[in-house]
């Protein structure tokens, strides 16, 4: 008697269900059962890092909506996990899965520190604030290992260069020396991502990344060493984390975070079936209503990609949510994220290291 091939089961410490392939294949694998299945247990994939020489580092956008014009990321894949990612896309440029290869299969721009002091001892290099973890996260774990992030930033705070950060991630805390010492002259802006304070929820959200409790912890520890935080509520996933976004809000101006920003979830290309496979197998009970709510607020589609309503979603729903954050964060006495002014006037292009030394 064969046995029906099982449905999609979670990978203990992933977030991805699956591995589906990309939209740039050109094949497609499909299972079928030929009688020999047996139950075993499932098998865990492991992280893999492979070292990647990059060319450039600093991606430039003109997007209305993203408070910064320039980025970097140590990082191509991420090994926090998180199901809702909008960058998993990405690694379909790779001709790697946005599912479980996002995850397990990461690169690290080994030349990241000599590749941005070129470019910015370029002549025409016009000085602006950027943010490093615009795509993936600068302190996913295994930056304990590549100090990659930590490399970008002794170089920034040697040039009194600008530079926002984004992560949710604790390890930030290790770079305290160099994130004060910016912060006494005005050229960082951390951000710190909090989407919910139920742990069991991060731990399928989030799965490798720091826990709720302890993100707080780090807004608290990186503002009483006087670096100015702030805290980004994303994504906000209606019906599933949507019920913390005041409680979030109040915590984190507790501790010491100076700004609040939001965005809710967005799930462009292969990002659809991945967060609907996720909710099948964690939430089933409630998965029809969530991506029915998603779709009220993109016009009736899974994702709408207007720039002027891709990141807060439109319609009833994403209004009240509007209306939330602004109440509680005037309770809390929190601005908006991205209006923090931070100084370019210092900057000092790096000296190129040349062979033949210096003359000067």
């Amino acid at each position: 008697m064969t046995q029906p091939i099982p449905t999609i089961r979670p990978y203990k410490g992933r977030g991805a269900a699956s591995n589906p392939e990309g939209r740039f294949e050109s094949t497609r694998a499909v299972a079928e059962d030929d009688g020999w299945y047996r139950e075993e247990d499932d098998h865990r994939p492991q992280t893999e890092t492979r070292e990647e020489l990059a060319r450039s580092v600093i991606t430039r956008n003109d997007s209305p909506d993203i408070g910064f014009d320039q980025a970097i990321n140590p990082f191509r894949g991420c090994e926090h996990g998180c199901v809702y990612c909008y960058a998993r896309p990405s690694h379909a440029y790779l001709n790697l899965s946005p599912g479980m290869d996002f995850e397990t299969k990461l690169f690290a721009k080994s030349n990241l520190a000599e590749i941005l002091r070129g470019e910015l001892a370029k002549k025409n290099y016009v000085c602006k604030p950027i943010n490093i973890g615009s795509n993936t996260d600068p302190y996913q774990p295994i930056e304990k290992r590549w100090r990659l992030t930590r490399s970008a930033l002794a170089l920034l705070s040697d040039c009194h260069h600008p530079c926002t950060i984004v992560t949710k991630n604790a390890l930030i805390e290790r770079d305290i020396d160099l994130l004060a010492s910016m912060a006494e002259r005005n050229l960082v802006q951390v951000f710190i991502s909090i989407n919910s304070l139920d742990n069991k929820l991060a731990s399928k959200l989030e799965p490798r990344a720091s826990a709720p409790h302890r993100r707080l912890q780090a807004v608290k520890t990186l503002h009483d060493a006087g670096v100015p935080v702030g805290v980004l509520v994303a994504p906000i996933i209606p019906a599933l984390n949507e019920k913390d976004l005041e409680g979030i809000i109040e915590r984190v101006a507790a501790h010491g975070a100076n700004s609040i920003g939001y965005t809710c979830i967005r799930l462009p290309h292969e990002l659809k079936q991945l967060f609907r496979e996720w909710l099948d197998v964690h939430y089933p009970d409630r998965a029809s209503h969530v991506m029915s709510l998603i779709q009220q607020m993109n016009g009736g589609k899974d994702y709408d990609s207007t720039f002027a309503t891709r990141m807060r979603g439109q319609g009833i729903f994403a209004d009240v949510i509007r209306k939330r954050v602004q109440v509680a964060c005037r309770k809390a006495g929190l601005h908006r994220a991205w209006d923090t002014w931070l100084d370019t006037s210092r900057f000092v292009p790096p000296r190129i290291h040349s062979p033949q030394g210096e003359l000067f």
